[in-house]
């Protein structure tokens, strides 16, 4: 089986998300508990809200199931649009007297905005993975190697645990985002419209 040409840069993106999405977020998170900035709590905890599509994504990937290449754009689409819809986070954010914080927490959210930008662009190629079902997924080198990176996670973290079982946590965890998602744009979203502390 031949590898795909971009599976460097799929790996590298793996990287490179984990420092994006994880990594920063939680020292942002730390240093904004630290410095008792509520803005910037209230901005990271709308984010983590919104990221955990993301993990879910790699449960997915891990099970092998098609909607986790939809996901993965999602996810993506998704952040941005937390970071910078909330017009009371947005001004109080520029009023922060800490400018050291105020700095990284915006040079943060432009660097991940483009970081997914460019993501939702390079994964519109795994689609077509998409429409196959699990067997052909695995069998396929260019799916296995948008998923090669899960399953090395997996490894680590989830060494003696099935993948049909961690897909199904995976499955539990976006039918369970979904209704959040769902009853959050139906319901709260009408009544507080870009106020996030409402």
């Amino acid at each position: 089986m031949t590898t795909p040409w971009f599976e460097p840069w799929i790996w590298a993106d793996f990287r490179v998300a984990v420092l994006f999405t994880v990594l920063i977020p939680l020292g942002l998170l730390l240093w904004a508990a630290i410095a008792k900035a509520e803005a910037v709590q209230q901005l990271l905890v709308v984010y983590w809200r919104v990221a955990s599509l993301l993990a879910i994504t790699v449960y997915l990937m891990i099970g092998s199931f098609p909607i986790s290449f939809v996901t993965a754009i999602a996810s993506r689409m998704l952040i941005p649009l937390g970071l910078w819809y909330w017009v009371d986070l947005n001004e109080e954010l520029e009023e922060l007297r800490q400018p050291k914080l105020k700095f990284a927490v915006k040079a943060w959210r432009f660097a991940i905005t483009a970081y997914c930008a460019v993501g939702v662009v390079a994964n519109l190629f795994s689609l077509p993975c998409a429409a196959k079902n699990a067997a052909a997924i695995a069998e396929d080198s260019l799916c296995r190697a948008w998923l090669a990176p899960t399953w090395l996670y997996r490894e680590y973290f989830h060494a003696n645990t099935n993948p049909s079982f961690l897909g199904f946590l995976g499955i539990l965890g976006l039918v369970i985002y979904v209704l959040y998602l769902g009853t959050f744009v139906l319901f709260r979203l009408p009544k507080q419209g870009r106020l996030a502390q409402r």
